[in-house]
């Protein structure tokens, strides 16, 4: 059992250090100055406590200059039997997604979800994560830690009634590496709305390289890209970092990335095909069109969607058009008895999509 002044590293993920306090199960481990809760059963001694000490005194020693022009020689505060991170191609651009996952998508008005932070880089991240209503200018820090390259760590569990406090979200980024050189990145600061009726809504989950299911996903940072850029004081970062402590340890594991099946192999796998004809998710800015531009679009997309899967017999497919004032399901059905006849036509199940969603079976 590990005690205090142990020096350990962490079973299911990269780092380690010495621990300073133990608070029932949960071990505060030393990594370079910045205490990491951890689970005491997630930690594998490395050196005894009396070893430690024993180690941190001899180098302490040679480090004592003992006369004119001597020089200390160099020491570091690697452990041997900590697995080093190899590097991967590409890694040196940020890539960092937030997410959330239902840990029961059958009923999303009630089910809790969690929510992780992905970092596909080669870069160690200390981030800050919070959250605020619309009408408080106040934040409340949900997370501040630190991640290591390549992992997916968990950072909060949220109920539906989370979500009313949850209108927007900031996340506070701080990229570097140890023990090597490296290219500097700028520190981010993202405030960005969030949408929270989507955590009610089926459709609105959708595959992630990152997730074995479905996800709400918000990529922070794409390619060293941020979301949204802003000027951040550095002293209120570290205010941030160091003012939320975990009482458990996040759940960690290495990032790993899937192959998405691409639209036409996820429909023949789940006999659905799932189209969202919402204005934001066919164009990046709806800046310069008319309510007219905007709907031919829309109609253009469910030609193309009926035109690619004609031959494909008994595939359903639903076209969530929203309720709205229901000019784009008129011009839909419109569509359906004139051009496309023959083909079965219902609403999409109200428990799925409410009111807002055509079933047409080829």
């Amino acid at each position: 059992m590990a005690k205090i002044g142990d020096r350990v590293r962490f079973l299911h993920s990269v780092g380690g250090g010495i621990i300073r306090r133990i608070e029932g199960s949960v071990a505060y481990v030393d990594d370079d100055g910045f205490e990491i809760p951890t689970l005491i059963k997630e930690c594998v001694v490395v050196a005894p406590a009396a070893e430690t000490v024993e180690r941190i005194s001899v180098a302490a020693e040679k480090a004592t200059v003992v006369g004119p022009g001597a020089q200390a020689p160099a020491t570091h505060d690697a452990t041997p039997d900590e697995p080093a991170f190899e590097e991967t191609p590409g890694g040196d651009r940020l890539n960092v997604v937030l997410a959330w996952e239902p840990l029961d998508s059958r009923h999303l008005s009630t089910t809790e979800f969690d929510t992780y932070l992905v970092n596909d880089s080669n870069y160690y991240l200390y981030f800050v994560y919070a959250t605020r209503p619309n009408e408080d200018a106040r934040w409340t820090t949900r997370h501040a830690g630190v991640v290591e390259p390549g992992i997916q760590v968990f950072v909060d569990r949220i109920s539906p009634a989370d979500l009313p406090t949850m209108d927007r979200v900031s996340v506070q980024l701080i990229a570097f590496k140890k023990d090597r050189p490296f290219e500097a990145k700028n520190p981010v600061a993202i405030d960005l709305p969030l949408d929270t009726t989507k955590f009610f809504r089926l459709h609105c989950f959708r595959p992630n390289v990152y997730f074995d299911n479905d996800v709400i996903a918000i990529d922070l940072i794409k390619d060293d890209r941020p979301h949204v850029r802003a000027v951040i004081d550095s002293s209120r970062l570290e205010e941030g970092i160091r003012a939320k402590r975990a009482v458990d340890r996040p759940t960690r594991r290495p990032v790993e990335k899937r192959s998405l099946p691409s639209q036409a192999e996820a429909a023949r796998r789940a006999g659905v095909l799932e189209i969202d004809l919402h204005i934001d998710s066919l164009v990046d800015t709806t800046a310069g069109l008319s309510n007219a531009d905007m709907l031919n679009l829309q109609v253009d997309k469910f030609r193309e969607v009926m035109d690619a899967n004609l031959r494909n017999r008994g595939l359903k497919i639903v076209f969530i058009h929203g309720k709205g004032e229901g000019v784009l399901r008129q011009a839909i059905m419109k569509e359906l008895r004139h051009r496309y006849k023959g083909h079965q036509v219902q609403d999409a199940s109200f428990r799925e999509y409410g009111f807002g969603a055509t079933q047409v079976t080829i």
